[in-house]
């Protein structure tokens, strides 16, 4: 009986992950192609999504972050990266920082505050923080091009370390971390991001070949990592998924957690190798 239904459940979750994903790719890249508020609002959405699920695990480890605070921060923080001129981001952390502190001093709470305190911060400065960067990654010339690099590299070595993963994992990768990945996974889906990646970065920002397989690289290791870092997280708070918002995907923090290293991997790279 179990193992007729197991591969029923597999094929239903597939088709799940596929929906998902044929109405959600379509929203990310029209706002990214439309740039400016219509792409930041998008991504202050689902980082705001994300660091609610985030505080939702910390809950499970006794911490108790204040939500309307931290969430109110993360959106903060990705809408501030539209306007780099001003320093708005550190001002907010800062501020935040500050204002939490003085709260727990008005209520003399020293028993919950230094956890409490930094699992706030720590949630928006890990969601809205990295997030932001896919922002400061759209407003760079030809940043619809960085965005698609990224996010293509990443999405594309999800979905081929899923089914390279599924048909030949065998060797089990950080299994303390994460127990279903696999290594013939994990190196599949960091050869399918790295090629799109720097495909991409050939063909529609003229990079050489040494400099495009550098970058697909480069942001195929920070998704795998962002993926890994997650999943830390869900270990230790005892959760399979970060939440069940997304039909076949979970949360969505399992969602966003590849892109949050990736974007700010790219970023960099573009600003300080490529020079935009």
């Amino acid at each position: 009986m179990s193992s007729s239904t197991e591969p029923q459940q597999e094929r239903a979750a597939l088709s799940l992950r596929l929906l998902s994903a044929a109405v959600l790719i379509p929203l990310v890249l029209g706002t990214a192609y439309l740039g400016g508020l219509w792409f930041a609002g998008l991504v202050a959405l689902f980082a705001a999504l994300a660091v609610i699920e985030f505080y939702q695990l910390t809950r499970r480890l006794d911490p108790q972050p204040s939500l309307v605070i931290g969430t109110t921060l993360t959106i903060a923080l990705v809408l501030a990266a539209r306007y780099p001129q001003y320093r708005l981001a550190p001002a907010f952390f800062i501020l935040t920082l500050a204002l939490l502190m003085l709260l727990y001093v008005i209520r003399q709470d020293y028993e919950r505050f230094l956890g409490d305190w930094a699992a706030t911060l720590a949630g928006s400065a890990y969601i809205g923080g990295m997030l932001s960067y896919w922002v400061l990654l759209r407003d760079l010339p030809q940043g619809l091009t960085w965005v698609v690099v990224a996010a293509g590299a990443t999405w594309l070595g999800d979905t081929a370390a899923y089914f390279v993963g599924k048909t030949l994992g065998r060797r089990r990768f950080f299994p303390r971390v994460s127990p279903r990945k696999t290594l013939e996974g994990a190196i599949g889906g960091i050869l399918a991001g790295t090629f799109t990646g720097a495909g991409i970065a050939i063909a529609f920002l003229g990079l050489a070949w040494p400099l495009a397989v550098l970058l697909g690289l480069l942001a195929s290791l920070a998704a795998t990592f962002g993926d890994l870092a997650e999943s830390l997280l869900k270990r230790q708070a005892g959760a399979k998924d970060s939440g069940n918002l997304i039909p076949g995907h979970g949360g969505a923090l399992d969602r966003v957690d590849s892109l949050l290293f990736a974007g700010a991997a790219v970023y960099y790279f573009a600003v300080f190798v490529a020079g935009a």
